[in-house]
């Protein structure tokens, strides 16, 4: 395959951005979208230039790190991690733009890569359960439902890799919160912070900068994991029930 790339270039925070585009020729369909990017920088490096950073860990969909809009899509055009998808995904003499997040809290901090620590802040904020320090408890100590195990199972896939914010025109972060909300409250064990946990991690999520949510769908469709819009409006009642407790104080 010969195909063209158009991908943003940025040295650092500060510095101006613009993209730049280069020509890639024998690039084999079942090559990933990364190796891909491996193979250009491998090509950009004996020219002696730098190559174009980009996150990626595990390379299997599972850890979220790979954070690339292809094509205006996050993830590119098929609902997977950009580390799973391939170049069969694009015809031979395609021009293809990759850019980073896009996001005002998601900042670039090298060309494709954007600094995702709001999200981390936001889990700190709230996303643990109390448990009594010693020896691990028994897995069967504290029986859980069938459905509320499948329900904390759904939310427990998000895999926080900021799609969900690229992919939403207001660049909010209602799917990923909600998602680390409804997994822990779903269970027995988040039960003791389960008010002051919605509660803090989205006003966390309001001071990182985060846009506000209307519901437009986005979001859910660009989810590799397939987190449910459903996700946002359970935890919009969450947030108004733990309001209305904290008010009748």
């Amino acid at each position: 395959m010969r195909i063209a790339l158009r991908i943003w270039r940025q040295k650092n925070t500060e510095a101006p951005g613009a993209m730049r585009e280069y020509e890639m020729d024998g690039v084999s369909p079942d090559m990933s979208f990364l190796e891909m990017l491996d193979t250009l920088n491998e090509r950009l490096t004996l020219e002696g230039e730098d190559p174009v950073a980009f996150d990626h860990d595990c390379r299997e969909g599972i850890c979220g790190a790979c954070s690339l809009v292809i094509d205006g899509q996050a993830h590119g055009p098929e609902r997977t991690t950009a580390c799973q998808l391939h170049m069969r995904s694009f015809r031979d003499g395609d021009t293809i733009d990759v850019e980073p997040w896009r996001a005002a809290a998601f900042p670039v901090v090298r060309d494709l890569v954007v600094d995702r620590s709001a999200f981390d802040r936001i889990i700190q904020s709230g996303g643990y359960v109390s448990v009594p320090t010693g020896a691990a408890p028994e897995a069967h100590a504290t029986p859980v439902p069938k459905p509320d195990a499948d329900r904390a199972f759904e939310h427990a896939e998000c895999i926080g890799c900021g799609a969900c914010v690229a992919a939403c025109p207001n660049g909010s972060a209602m799917l990923f919160t909600s998602a680390k909300v409804n997994h822990l409250g779903a269970l027995p064990q988040g039960a003791p912070e389960r008010e002051t946990r919605v509660l803090d991690m989205v006003a966390q999520m309001d001071a990182e900068g985060f846009g506000g949510c209307t519901l437009t769908g986005e979001c859910a469709t660009a989810c590799p994991k397939g987190i449910p819009l459903t996700s946002i409006t359970a935890m919009n009642r969450e947030w108004l029930r733990a309001n209305r407790k904290v008010a009748r104080k």
